[in-house]
């Protein structure tokens, strides 16, 4: 793991071969205890960041990326879903990343991000397939899961590593960038704290599509990424979700 700003403990770690977890961890107000906020950066011809950070968070991002390529580099700037955490900065990356654009699925480019963003969107339909080099990454419509009409994941089929966004959401801020211990307990604690799931009638079905994958690094926004069999894990989710 590479500290990339030792004031805020801003933090590179590779998770897969070519993909990079930039990890910040916050204090949360009243001591209650801890945070993180997760980017991945896919390094290829047509190098993808995964999650911008919130508006705020940006220098300290953009100073994480820059240790590993330059930024201007980027030609993906991508998302699960519109939300500050997600997309805050986008249109600062765009900026600093003049033949960047936007990447996400239809609902989101139809609905927010080509009036929002500085440059329209490259959108994705449910199941499309994009060659970033020796890369491809696939998207997958996931509404409402974990919340959002506009949700969606990306799976990168070389390295089998699912951009699994909020799903399996963890708190506190001394964790390991990636880690083959269970994470299902943790998520489903801050769950049970914080519930952020829509509980949407089609839980089931697009986590058993999102298996179908077979994942083998899942890269969660908030905590440690997580390695094994991802399928078995995404189905342990369902069954904690329909208790």
């Amino acid at each position: 793991m590479v500290v990339t700003n030792t004031q805020s403990g801003t933090n590179v770690y590779e998770v897969a071969e070519g993909i990079y977890r930039i990890n910040t961890p916050i204090a949360l107000p009243g001591g209650v205890g801890g945070f993180s906020f997760n980017q991945y950066l896919i390094v290829d011809d047509e190098s993808l960041i995964f999650h911008t950070g919130p508006r705020k968070m940006f220098p300290l991002v953009r100073e994480a990326v820059a240790s590993v390529l330059p930024v201007e580099r980027l030609r993906y700037i991508a998302f699960s879903h519109v939300e500050a955490d997600e997309c805050g900065s986008l249109n600062e990356w765009l900026a600093v990343a003049p033949n960047s654009s936007p990447l996400c699925g239809t609902i989101a480019a139809m609905v927010s991000v080509n009036d929002l963003a500085d440059r329209s969107a490259r959108s994705l339909e449910d199941g499309e397939l994009l060659s970033l080099g020796k890369n491809s990454i696939r998207w997958f419509d996931t509404p409402h899961l974990p919340h959002g009409w506009d949700c969606g994941f990306l799976m990168e089929e070389r390295t089998k590593t699912l951009f699994c966004g909020d799903l399996f959401t963890q708190g506190g801020v001394e964790i390991e960038p990636l880690t083959e211990s269970d994470i299902l307990d943790k998520s489903e604690a801050f769950r049970h704290g914080m519930d952020y799931f829509s509980h949407t009638k089609n839980t089931r079905v697009l986590l058993e599509k999102l298996a179908a994958t077979e994942p083998a690094t899942l890269a969660c926004m908030h905590g440690s990424a997580w390695r094994g069999d991802g399928a078995k894990l995404l189905r342990d989710l369902a069954d904690a979700l329909s208790v």
